[in-house]
């Protein structure tokens, strides 16, 4: 099975791109969220 290019330069580029650390999420996952919300607006509401 013929291959486009050689073998020996997979993954040359990968390797030279310098690692950069990931960024933290800054929300939380819609389904959470919203439970959050739903409690603070009917589950719980303010007593005034």
């Amino acid at each position: 099975m013929p291959s486009h290019g050689s073998l020996t330069k997979a993954g040359k580029v990968r390797n030279q791109t310098p690692k950069i650390p990931p960024k933290g999420k800054k929300n939380k996952p819609p389904r959470i969220r919203n439970r959050i919300e739903y409690i603070v607006r009917v589950a719980k509401p303010k007593s005034e």
